[in-house]
């Protein structure tokens, strides 16, 4: 990651960039649905960029969800993407982090996020056994299901994750 690299919340400026950034960072997957969705609704939680010599490389939004039956705050990451040239380089890592700190300082106690374990298994993200996703996932898909704990004051909660409307789509959690 070079030092030019800015991370900030995204203005509704930003929009157009941030569209054409999905289908070149997920080819074949049809994410700009979800990304309209929560990037309108700014009470759904918050939508990052990172950019590079003022061009927009990267994006991620967390979405503040509750798990039925805890009292704690959660939070859902998702989609984050990274501009192809930008690729392993920490553009994705630097988002995840600040938004993970930016959900603390916001009193959110857990981050979950179905993705790659092995990616975000070095960003302190692990296996999720308590907190069932909105929908039933594919067996093998069963790691890649994690959360993070960013308040160690809070238990482990145990129930499933409640999400907004934009996320209440089979589709989305299915291959």
């Amino acid at each position: 990651m070079r030092n030019d690299l800015k991370i900030r919340e995204s203005f509704v400026s930003d929009a157009p960039a941030v569209e054409r950034l999905y289908p070149h960072a997920f080819p074949g997957e049809d994410l700009l649905p979800l990304v309209r969705d929560l990037t309108q609704s700014r009470a759904i939680g918050i939508s990052l960029v990172a950019t590079e010599d003022s061009k927009l490389v990267g994006h991620a939004i967390l979405t503040k969800c509750r798990v039925f039956g805890c009292s704690a705050i959660a939070a859902l990451l998702g989609p984050v993407a990274v501009a192809p040239a930008f690729q392993r380089r920490g553009v994705g890592s630097a988002l995840i982090r600040f938004g993970l700190q930016r959900m603390e300082a916001e009193n959110v106690a857990l981050v979950c996020v179905l993705g790659d374990p092995a990616y975000y298994g070095r960003l302190g993200f692990a296996p999720e056994s308590h907190v069932e996703p909105p929908f039933q996932l594919p067996s093998d898909w069963t790691d890649a299901w994690q959360s993070q704990y960013l308040d160690n004051s809070v238990g482990p909660c145990v129930g499933r994750l409640t999400v907004p409307p934009p996320w209440m789509r089979r589709e989305l959690w299915t291959p």
